[in-house]
């Protein structure tokens, strides 16, 4: 059902700028995280896991028409598979395959090897656009849910590719492994999509602060925020929180840039 990703990069890459340079997935070891950070132990980290299932089934079945209509666009607009995998690095440094409607050329990175996607991104096709503006194209990660390897909220999981030199470059990078991916996130919400170390280290921020105060409150406003975010990006989080990168940072005990 789903293609095969054309990602993975099988030889190292020469650095690009603006990204960090990209060791082979092949030579990158499973990473062991030492993690300083404790996740709250309450009703609702006992329970989150129980509730991400029971929300995505619903959800999966509410989204199937979605998916139905986007992958058709897809096909309808464009040569290669509707869907794509890509391996990604889950909780604890294991890597396993998320799941998404294509929204890049195909095999648009044959060449050019793995790299960050940035503001007018000439890979992305006319419907991707759309589909991204709309996060349409994350859906099917709703069954990555139901097999256990992301959750609802928490962290976007990072390609391989980058995050051996991401965890020797920012300190406590590893850390966000603690707790299982997310499809949306506290740093999503606030951020776009990363561009050099600078911005990492500023999702970063985002990410150990949730990790540090996790709780139902804070779940449901990043939902209500990610739905008005579709339709007003990066404004909804004065409506649910008062946060920056430098005040997560300091909260946890890191530095960052300032923007």
């Amino acid at each position: 059902m789903f293609a095969e990703s054309h990602t993975v990069v099988q030889e190292p890459l020469p650095q690009q700028e603006g990204v960090p340079a990209i060791s082979s997935v092949r030579s990158a070891p499973v990473l062991q995280p030492q993690f300083h950070l404790l996740v709250p132990v309450n009703w609702y980290t006992a329970c989150k896991r129980l509730l991400d299932m029971l929300l995505a089934t619903v959800l999966l079945v509410l989204a199937a028409p979605l998916i139905a209509l986007a992958a058709l666009l897809v096909k309808l607009t464009s040569r290669g598979p509707v869907f794509y995998s890509q391996i990604r690095v889950g909780k604890g440094g294991r890597p396993f395959i998320i799941y998404k409607i294509r929204s890049m050329y195909h095999k648009c990175e044959q060449f050019s090897g793995a790299m960050w996607s940035k503001t007018g991104d000439p890979r992305v096709m006319p419907i991707g656009r759309f589909l991204r503006q709309t996060h349409l194209d994350e859906l099917p990660q709703l069954w990555n849910i139901l097999k256990g390897d992301m959750s609802l909220i928490g962290p976007r999981p990072e390609r391989p590719e980058f995050v051996p030199q991401l965890e020797q470059t920012i300190p406590h990078y590893r850390e966000r492994l603690l707790v299982l991916p997310g499809i949306t996130g506290l740093a999503q919400i606030h951020l776009g999509p990363d561009t050099d170390l600078a911005s990492v280290e500023r999702k970063l921020a985002f990410d150990l602060y949730y990790i540090k105060t996790v709780s139902f409150v804070s779940d449901l406003k990043i939902v209500l925020a990610m739905i008005v975010h579709v339709f007003r990006p990066f404004v909804v989080q004065k409506w649910f929180f008062s946060l920056s990168a430098q005040k997560c940072a300091e909260a946890v005990g890191m530095k960052v840039k300032p923007e």
